[in-house]
């Protein structure tokens, strides 16, 4: 998210998204090296990543809000509060939060960082199986990213008016003209992540 998207945060109220004390972090949840994503079980024919992650436990809100505390991480180093986590088998396998500010580098958002994760756990850079959830709609780059890696499912919260590329600005993971198409979800938990969007621009004036 580049901060001139901030002028079009929807109004949210003051109070910082927070995750309660019975939700797991996202290092809990992690994929240890020793549960390989051969050890998880299958999913059924025809299931979806999503449908799949519900029938186990770990759904949509649950994600988000793994997604929201990794986003909660990023103003410590001067970045804007946006996490990502991907999910496969009902466990969130990587995680990211941005990080430009932090490494100097304009690629490294959330989404980016958490699509590299993933796809160095699983051993491909084909992610069909997984669901990547991210509290901001994803930018014309990470949207990019999600085609190339074959995500099978994107779930966002915000939405994001001036560079959303999956649904306000653009279309692209639903663009029949790409070798590609992401199924998506938007709107999950999207007050609270709109809090944490504005809370930090606040203190920033």
């Amino acid at each position: 998210m580049d901060e001139a998207a901030e002028a079009n945060l929807p109004p949210t109220s003051n109070q910082k998204a927070s995750t309660p004390a019975s939700l797991a972090t996202v290092s809990d949840l992690t994929m240890s090296p020793e549960s390989s994503p051969e050890s998880s079980p299958e999913s059924s024919p025809g299931s979806s990543p999503g449908s799949r992650a519900a029938e186990i436990g770990l759904d949509d809100q649950a994600a988000m809000r793994l997604a929201l505390a990794e986003a909660e991480s990023a103003p410590d180093h001067g970045d804007v509060p946006v996490g990502a986590v991907v999910v496969t088998d009902g466990q969130v396998i990587a995680s990211g939060h941005n990080e430009r500010e932090r490494r100097n580098d304009p690629t490294a958002h959330a989404e980016i960082l958490a699509l590299r994760g993933a796809a160095a756990v699983l051993g491909t850079w084909r992610l069909d199986a997984t669901t990547l959830v991210v509290t901001l709609e994803p930018c014309a780059m990470c949207a990019g990213a999600l085609v190339a890696a074959r995500v099978g499912r994107l779930v966002f919260g915000a939405l994001d008016p001036k560079a959303g590329a999956c649904g306000s600005r653009y279309q692209i993971c639903a663009d029949p003209r790409l070798n590609h198409e992401v199924s998506v979800s938007s709107g999950v938990l999207a007050g609270e992540a709109e809090a944490l969007l504005t809370n930090f621009f606040a203190r920033r004036r």
